[in-house]
């Protein structure tokens, strides 16, 4: 069986839903059954928000992802994906963009908040800012987190990067091309630094 749960994490304006989205829909067209919940929290700009997405190859039947359940998160802050470490699974994967959104006064100290994501068995912590930037894209961070997570979901690249395109379409094709370029920059670069198998290919690699 086919499943993997994961929470798409960071404040508004970061892109949290096109990320989800991209992943649902890549999902059904990849014949899987889907989940997405709506993204949960104060989604204006600098407002800490959430997403949930289910993939599955059986009947998925609750969009919310229980503590513990969750096979990875993404997250487009690093303070972010501290906050959502309670719902993964032990042995569960955590990309994150190491930029921080500094919104508030008692900000933690950044050095001890990505020496606690990199204390994470399994993580990618990365500047997706900055893969964004090179690819002529710095809106596009992500972009780079959804590439960066990708070696860890249960879906083909070619479908996630017809997403991308499909996304990005009404903006003309050369936009939606460096988008797509920027979301394969990022997945080579989780690659070279993570090589597993799939989180959510079967109950046997589980």
């Amino acid at each position: 069986m086919t499943r993997c749960d994961l929470i798409v994490a960071g404040v508004g304006g970061q892109g949290i839903l096109a990320i989800a989205t991209t992943i649902a829909e890549a999902g059904l067209a990849a014949g899987l059954r889907v989940k997405q919940s709506e993204v949960h929290g104060m989604a204006q700009r600098g407002g800490a928000v959430q997403a949930h997405v289910r993939l599955s190859s059986e009947t998925v039947w609750s969009d919310l992802i229980p503590k513990g359940a969750a096979d990875l998160i993404l997250s487009m802050e690093p303070m972010e994906a501290l906050r959502y470490v309670p719902w993964l699974q032990p042995d569960g994967w955590l990309v994150a963009n190491e930029t921080p959104v500094q919104n508030m006064a008692a900000y933690p100290d950044l050095h001890a908040v990505r020496s606690a994501i990199g204390a994470w068995p399994r993580h990618v912590l990365f500047d997706a800012s900055a893969v964004a930037r090179k690819g002529g894209l710095p809106k596009a961070a992500n972009m780079a987190v959804l590439g960066a997570a990708a070696p860890f979901l249960p879906l083909p690249a070619a479908v996630l990067e017809a997403g991308i395109r499909r996304r990005f379409a009404c903006k003309g094709a050369a936009v939606a091309e460096a988008n797509v370029m920027v979301f394969q920059a990022a997945r080579t670069l989780a690659e070279s630094i993570r090589r597993p198998a799939s989180v959510g290919a079967t109950h046997a690699d589980r």
